[in-house]
């Protein structure tokens, strides 16, 4: 297994969807990651190497755009979270 050059890799021509023999849940399963974070990392803001400056407010606004998607997406599921069992007790309690 040959590792190639480490420090400075080659990447191939861009995305494509791999062989599957499920074609219909690679496509959904990218269609979800593209609607969760359609922003591009901000790579300006990662800076390797050297010292780690303090972050600014539009770096931190640059940080939360590019985290929208899943930040929804985790409010939505902590949601759930509380409201499915809450729900769920108030129907067996209460017999409504």
């Amino acid at each position: 297994m040959e590792l190639g050059n480490i420090s400075k890799p080659t990447y191939g021509p861009g995305l494509e969807a791999p062989g599957s023999s499920t074609p219909g849940l690679v496509t959904m399963a990218h269609g979800f990651l593209r609607l969760v974070q359609p922003n591009a990392l901000p790579t300006e803001l990662i800076n390797f190497g050297q010292p780690q400056s303090e972050f600014s407010h539009e770096d931190i606004h640059k940080l939360l755009l590019y985290e929208l998607g899943f930040l929804i997406c985790v409010a939505i599921g902590v949601l759930f979270i509380i409201l499915v069992p809450l729900v769920g007790c108030c129907f067996c309690c209460c017999r409504c």
